[in-house]
């Protein structure tokens, strides 16, 4: 990949996103390009679906830079986050040197014990640079981790190093351009907060979700994608759902509907295809059948004819 250099304004940063097809915000850009111009990790929560790892993706591609995501869950640990020692190499190095009458337990030591047999994880790999200079580094959904990996991050979004205590300290000669998720189950220790700079992402207005799906869903019908956001947004402001569809689920929905060849929204297919949008049976059951005619009619009462409405 070709390395672009950094944005060196709000409005280009705005360009750039704008460039790969994302739709941001502002107050998006400006922290986005604070957190490049500082060297400082970007903190970004929110609703699961509403465009944050699509931010790490946006910044890799145009800015030309290697990609590293570390996925978080449950029971994350060293091992799979940062390395491992390749042990079975590791033994036929020990079985080889045998065979050849090489004893000397120290030199064998640090034969074994070589970067030819460390496997390099995520967090390892975000701070060796590449000849496209230093990735993107993706550390997604944090929230899912526990406490005690969060604890660990602390180190490396400190000073950008890692101790091995086989090699030593492997530290970076230029800081990854880091970006961190979380879907908010779950409280984050202030003390990795401070070392970020913080933006909540939340769900778009009707006019910026409608641009999303009129460049994601470039084959849905004008009257089509108008009624869908309508409908999206119409569904976030008025029922309370167990989980709210983000913008992942709206592209879903208007791509889905678009297949099936519908230039509008029809209560009967709005109901069969609700599995596409929404995720909970009981959210389903809520809107399913009359109260989808319902709100089609409401959205098609308050809004002008979506023929007629200018695009943005």
């Amino acid at each position: 990949m070709t390395r672009t250099p950094l944005p060196a304004s709000i409005d280009e940063t705005l360009a750039l996103m704008d460039q790969a097809g994302y739709v941001a915000d502002r107050s998006l850009a400006t922290v986005l390009h604070l957190a490049l111009r500082m060297n400082r990790p970007l903190f970004l929560e929110g609703e699961a679906g509403v465009g944050k790892t699509e931010i790490a993706k946006v910044l890799s591609s145009t800015l030309g830079r290697d990609l590293i995501r570390l996925q978080c869950y449950e029971g994350l640990d060293i091992a799979s986050a940062v390395y491992e020692w390749n042990y079975q190499a590791q033994m036929v190095e020990i079985r080889v040197a045998e065979a050849a009458g090489d004893t000397d337990h120290s030199e064998l030591s640090k034969s074994i014990f070589d970067e030819r047999f460390l496997i390099k994880r995520p967090v390892l790999q975000a701070l060796e640079p590449t000849l496209g200079g230093s990735p993107v580094f993706l550390i997604d959904e944090l929230d899912r981790a526990d406490e005690a990996f969060e604890a660990f991050l602390l180190e490396v979004l400190a000073d950008y190093q890692v101790s091995i205590p086989e090699l030593g300290t492997v530290k970076a000669s230029e800081p990854p351009i880091v970006i961190i998720t979380t879907n908010r189950t779950r409280e984050i220790h202030d003390a990795l907060k401070r070392r970020c700079l913080y933006h909540w992402v939340d769900y778009p207005d009707a006019e910026r979700e409608l641009e999303i799906v009129r460049r994601k869903v470039p084959g849905a019908a004008e009257r089509l994608a108008q009624e869908v956001v309508a409908f999206v947004q119409k569904l976030r402001s008025e029922e309370d759902l167990f989980k709210q569809p983000g913008v992942a689920e709206t592209l879903d929905w208007a791509t889905a509907l678009s297949e099936l060849n519908e230039i509008a929204l029809d209560p009967d297919m709005a109901s069969d295809t609700l599995g596409v949008l929404l995720k909970y049976q009981d959210d389903i059951e809520r809107v399913r059948g009359s109260k989808v005619r319902h709100m089609i009619d409401e959205l098609r009462k308050e809004a002008p004819h979506p023929q007629t409405m200018p695009a943005v």
